[in-house]
């Protein structure tokens, strides 16, 4: 039976690194609910053993990424570097919020971000914010990808990847990716391989500090990231192939799915 279980943690760590890859969220969307409903594990331990199996699913993504060469290697550096005092403050805060109101701000969060995609205006409307940096991204098979955006918008979305990435323990990229690419003009394959980046380093710090709060299951974590090894990479190859709009389909409806999940048993 053990044996069987074990499996099915890896099953579960696969899907949500192959989905969360494919959509650059870090597969928590996935990891939280199948914890929380599933075993019942208390927020602050959900969100820490996320955590720690995100950081692997998005290491195995980013390989590939940089391999692709779809990084925005300049924006993701300073991206990064704003998400990591986020994840420190987000796994403190962890440990201070009851299960129920974890799931419903958790799928509060997710159902707001999800409709704002599925009802975003037809016409883009790239200057939310006044473009303050161009980029410029050729990937490995020769396409040129030339963008402009608000680059301390993109700060201030970065902190807050980092703050929910450890404090939710869903990768971050729920809330980074769509505002990439609705917020801030991103091209979405590049916003989905840059977003698996900084998730990746809020990720392992935010992970780190629930490790040093005693908050990680190690035995689930483990095969968790077994699983998420291998899908991350899967997911990461098959983005490549996919039409931008249906990634944020996918995104979308993922999350509208998650999120009436985690919010019905509250009501």
């Amino acid at each position: 039976m053990h044996v069987w279980m074990d499996i099915g943690f890896a099953a579960v760590g696969f899907l949500a690194g192959g989905l969360g890859s494919l959509v650059g969220l870090g597969g928590g969307f996935i990891i939280v609910p199948f914890l929380t409903l599933a075993f019942l594990v208390p927020a602050r331990f959900a969100a820490g053993t996320s955590t720690a199996v995100i950081a692997v699913n998005a290491l195995a993504s980013t390989i590939v990424y940089f391999r692709q060469r779809r990084i925005d290697l300049t924006s993701a550096a300073a991206f990064a570097a704003m998400a990591i005092p986020g994840s420190f403050l987000g796994a403190r805060l962890s440990s201070l919020i009851s299960s129920r109101a974890y799931d419903v701000s958790f799928g509060a969060l997710m159902l707001a971000v999800s409709l704002f995609l599925v009802f975003r205006p037809r016409e883009a409307k790239r200057a939310r914010w006044r473009p303050t940096t161009t980029r410029r991204v050729v990937d490995a098979a020769g396409n040129t990808f030339e963008y402009a955006f608000n680059l301390p918008a993109g700060l201030g979305a970065a902190f807050g990847t980092g703050f929910l990435s450890s404090l939710f323990g869903i990768g971050g990229g729920t809330v980074l990716m769509p505002v990439m690419v609705l917020l801030l003009g991103f091209p979405a394959h590049i916003a989905v391989a840059t977003s698996m980046f900084v998730v990746l380093i809020s990720a392992v710090v935010g992970g780190i500090s629930h490790a040093l709060l005693g908050d990680v299951i190690w035995e689930y974590a483990l095969f968790l990231a077994i699983g998420a090894w291998a899908g991350g990479q899967v997911g990461a190859l098959v983005a490549s192939r996919v039409p931008a709009q249906l990634l944020l389909r996918v995104l979308a409806v993922l999350m509208i799915a998650t999120a009436i999940r985690l919010m019905a048993p509250a009501f």
